[in-house]
């Protein structure tokens, strides 16, 4: 199971800040569902080339901050 909960609103913003620090990473790249955290991490390991810790740890960092375009 996900460490993290995202809903679709705040994958919005969220999204935003993972392409301004990957910009290589396509809005194709980056289709999420709600309660599909699971696949968006393994996806995110694969897309950036980290581990999943760093994956859920960026993640959460966005989540806190959701109101800032800091990632």
């Amino acid at each position: 199971m996900a460490e993290i909960s995202i809903t679709n609103k705040d994958w919005e913003r969220v999204k935003i800040k993972i392409q301004r620090k990957y910009n290589h990473l396509t809005d194709e790249q980056l289709k999420y569902s709600e309660g599909q955290e699971e696949s968006l991490i393994t996806k995110l390991m694969d897309l950036v080339n980290r581990d999943r810790k760093y994956v859920v740890f960026t993640l959460k960092k966005a989540l806190v901050n959701i109101d800032t375009n800091r990632l």
